[in-house]
């Protein structure tokens, strides 16, 4: 649904009543990659299954979606009635065989034979007008989960932007850290080879080409840069809406991806804590995405 985010979870019921049938209608969802429906439906009333496979799809795109229809008709109300015409035809049958010398029939064996014995004539008027109520109320039950899994959706944005926004303030920490990480690198590698050389003169140019590749290689400006793209983009998603719950989970891969780079580049102990703590809120907002349809 275009604008409005959803969750996955929820639940909703419905029930109703027709003539002397009664019934109930559960819907009910978890969270599932793809969408999954699962009908469970009365014996003699399978074309129920159709219609709210339909109805589902109308309003999910993911999430694991139960759907279980309870109907029973009252006690004494199904009425049967014995088809004479039927009964009479079968006997002309039996005399003519009981004149060749066959056994008698007992009322037993008549009465088991098919068509003797039939529902009420109000029968089938009943079940069309059962089914068509039951209908009713499998989208009544699944606009109610459509309803809870919005609701979930509705607790769960603040969530994700304060998330984001976490995310952002470590960005600028983390980049803040990394303006200082090229001195140093510079102090520490000359320190080193000094040490190592005693002092030695003319090593000026080789310390400063030496410091100047490894500043190179720690340079993470870039994931800096990226980390910031995800995050607008990630909010971008949030603003738009619908079944955005896909994208978001590839934008929190991204997001890891970044912050184990930072990681690995960081020379400094400020930075390396800024990376940590980068992947520890990213996996926090990850395991929020998980709920969004």
């Amino acid at each position: 649904m275009t604008g409005v985010i959803s969750g996955m979870t929820g639940f909703g019921r419905a029930e109703g009543a027709s003539s002397d049938w009664s019934w109930t209608v559960e819907a009910r969802s978890v969270n599932g990659r793809s969408l999954d429906v699962r009908i469970k439906t009365p014996p003699g009333l399978d074309g129920l299954d159709r219609l709210g496979r339909e109805a589902a799809q109308a309003r999910f795109q993911r999430g694991q979606v139960g759907l279980n229809i309870q109907a029973r008709r009252s006690d004494g109300a199904a009425g049967v009635r014995i088809n004479t015409e039927t009964l009479q035809a079968y006997r002309v049958v039996m005399a003519e065989l009981i004149a060749e010398g066959a056994a008698a029939p007992t009322a037993d064996g008549l009465l088991s034979l098919k068509g003797v014995i039939e529902s009420g004539d109000s029968a089938e008027e009943d079940l069309g007008a059962v089914l068509t109520g039951i209908g009713k109320d499998v989208t009544r039950a699944l606009d109610e989960l459509l309803v809870a899994r919005r609701d979930e959706a509705a607790r769960l944005v603040p969530v994700i932007l304060g998330f984001l926004d976490r995310i952002a303030e470590l960005t600028a920490q983390a980049r803040s850290e990394a303006e200082a990480q090229t001195l140093a690198i510079r102090e520490r590698f000359t320190r080193r080879v000094e040490e190592l050389t005693d002092g030695a003169a003319g090593l000026e140019d080789r310390i400063f080409q030496e410091a100047a590749m490894m500043a190179a290689r720690a340079d993470v400006r870039e994931e800096m840069d990226r980390l910031d793209a995800h995050t607008a983009s990630a909010r971008a998603l949030v603003d738009e809406g619908g079944a955005v719950g896909r994208r978001l989970d590839f934008l929190t891969q991204e997001f890891m991806r970044e912050a184990n780079t930072l990681c690995s580049k960081a020379v400094t102990l400020a930075l390396t804590t800024a990376g940590l703590d980068l992947k520890a809120t990213i996996e926090q907002l990850r395991e929020q995405v998980q709920n969004v349809e």
